[in-house]
């Protein structure tokens, strides 16, 4: 007779434990140290924590993204719209369609023609860092950066960004495994004002099309094929909410590990290493803990037996400082290559907007060490109470004498 599989709450794995959000990484390690997947009971998932089983398991056509509507539908379905028309829940031939169309505008040319304008947006958020000393990283330069890329990219100007933020942060609150009933009613009151916008926007766009990413979605035509008035919706909030939740938390996270593990003054010395600081900082301490499959049908992965409808927890924190992939794994090696991390993820479902991200990233760490060189925590940084996105609350910093 089989061995029960092992239990993950058993090994610490505690979703809404302040320990383990604290620091996870100990409990990943007992995790990735198990025979076989381990059962999180309380919802059913299987999780997956090696490297090779993640990285297989993120490639597999075997398993597949199944957007599970809230409910009750009506209540939710402002939320429910965003998401399911999303192309990161669709799998083919949906999603094949929908990547194809937004690939034609969201290009790399498009993302590399951004750089400059990131550089001048990250050296001007800079400029008031340093002026005032200090400050809060996430609050005076990592937030403020990519929502200003991204309203760039759809045309959106003056007040109305000051909009896209709030919307965000209450969307992407509910992708918690566990939520309360207040958070449900910001992300549905987020999702239908967001939407509701958008609409507007749209029609402007197709009125008027301007040079921006919006327009661009808006106006494509590809073989007779067009986004849909949700496809263009789910886009925009896909790109918004992807790109400013992994942006703010890998700068937050990238920064504070590099004054933290001793490899802030390698980057002040050679800002020519930030490509690879941004590759090591998602490595490190990933900003997004777990990505979720479901088993399509049977399937063996590894030494795994998959059953068709298991719900597989992809943690991918955990794959990215498996010892088996890289060495030293827990130490931050900011010129570490290879770097093969799953932070991007892998397969059909590798992140569309890891062009943006990196440029986005890149220009923040280079202007830092080259203008902060002396930067410096006041205390150390409160982490967020989340699972799903790791990162801080605030990370309070001076400028020194840089």
């Amino acid at each position: 007779m089989a061995a029960p599989p092992t239990a993950a709450a058993a090994l610490g794995f505690d979703p809404n434990g302040a320990d383990f959000i604290g620091d996870p990484y100990p409990v990943y390690a007992r995790l990735r140290d198990q025979p076989g997947l381990v059962h999180y009971e309380h919802n059913g998932w299987w999780l997956a924590s090696r490297h090779a089983d993640v990285d297989a398991m993120l490639r597999s056509r075997q398993l597949g993204r199944v957007f599970v509507p809230k409910q009750p539908y009506e209540r939710f379905a402002p939320w429910n719209l965003v998401n399911e028309h999303a192309m990161l829940e669709m799998e083919p031939p949906d999603h094949t369609r929908l990547r194809r169309l937004v690939s034609h505008a969201f290009t790399p040319r498009r993302v590399e023609q951004l750089r400059d304008r990131v550089r001048a947006i990250a050296d001007e958020l800079v400029d008031g860092l340093v002026e005032a000393g200090g400050g809060d990283l996430l609050a005076d330069l990592a937030e403020p950066l990519p929502v200003a890329v991204i309203s760039e990219l759809l045309g959106i100007e003056g007040e109305e960004r000051d909009l896209l933020r709030p919307w965000s942060n209450a969307i992407v609150a509910l992708y918690e495994p566990e939520a309360d009933a207040s958070v449900e009613e910001a992300a549905i009151t987020a999702a239908r004002e967001f939407t509701d916008y958008l609409d507007v926007l749209i029609d402007r766009r197709r009125e008027a099309p301007g040079e921006d990413l919006l327009s661009a979605l808006v106006q494509l035509q590809v073989e007779g094929d067009r986004l849909t008035r949700n496809e263009l919706v789910a886009t925009a909030v896909l790109l918004l909410n992807a790109g400013h939740e992994a942006s703010v938390n890998v700068m937050g996270n990238g920064t504070v590990a590099m004054l933290q593990q001793g490899q802030w003054e390698r980057l002040v010395g050679d800002p020519g290493l930030a490509p690879t600081a941004v590759e090591e900082a998602i490595r490190f301490d990933m900003p997004l803990s777990v990505f979720t499959r479901t088993v399509m049908e049977d399937v063996t992965i590894g030494e795994h037996e998959l059953r068709e409808g298991q719900v597989v927890g992809l943690l991918l924190a955990a794959a990215n400082r498996d010892p088996a992939v890289f060495d030293a794994a827990d130490q931050m090696d900011i010129g570490r290559s290879p770097n093969p991390h799953v932070g991007f993820g892998a397969g059909i479902h590798f992140c569309l907007g890891a062009a943006l991200a990196r440029v986005e990233l890149q220009e923040a760490f280079t202007t830092l060490a080259t203008r902060v060189p002396s930067l410096a925590l006041v205390t150390d940084p409160p982490r967020r109470a989340s699972f799903q996105f790791r990162g801080y609350t605030a990370v309070p910093i001076t400028t020194g004498d840089g």
